[in-house]
């Protein structure tokens, strides 16, 4: 509890469903109902296309693990896709970032992940991101 984890996650064959406006919105509203439920306390997060990046403060003793598979759930939910359809890949790759200090270096690294993609020349431009170390310029 209390331990900070940099989590990725991709979808099922790496399908950009993000890339969809309104999927990308249920991912990043699962996110904050994750923060409104106090499992977790958000720091950064980078919807891509295909994939997430969300750095974040686990708030409970529940397992890493089931809180990713209750913000996966809750996003395939949202989206209302064919419930034989999978959203998600299987598992996820988490690092725990052991200083408080790496905190903005590791937001900055995910934040920066649209820019690095060639996605947009600056990060104001993207629109599903958010930190608390930075400010959206357009959002």
């Amino acid at each position: 509890m209390n331990h900070y984890y940099s989590v990725t996650t991709c979808t099922n064959q790496r399908i950009k469903y993000f890339a969809e406006f309104n999927n990308a919105r249920a991912l990043i509203n699962s996110l904050k109902k994750s923060d409104l439920n106090g499992l977790t306390k958000t720091i950064c997060f980078v919807v891509m296309p295909d994939h997430v990046h969300w750095l974040f403060q686990l708030k409970t003793h529940t397992p890493l693990s089931s809180v990713v598979a209750k913000v996966k759930g809750r996003t395939s939910f949202s989206m209302h896709k064919n419930k034989s359809e999978k959203i998600w890949q299987s598992g996820f790759y988490d690092s725990l970032i052991r200083h408080e200090k790496h905190l903005l270096h590791q937001s900055r690294y995910i934040a920066a992940n649209p820019i690095r993609a060639g996605m947009v020349e600056q990060l104001g431009d993207y629109p599903h991101w958010d930190c608390i170390y930075l400010t959206p310029l357009n959002n």
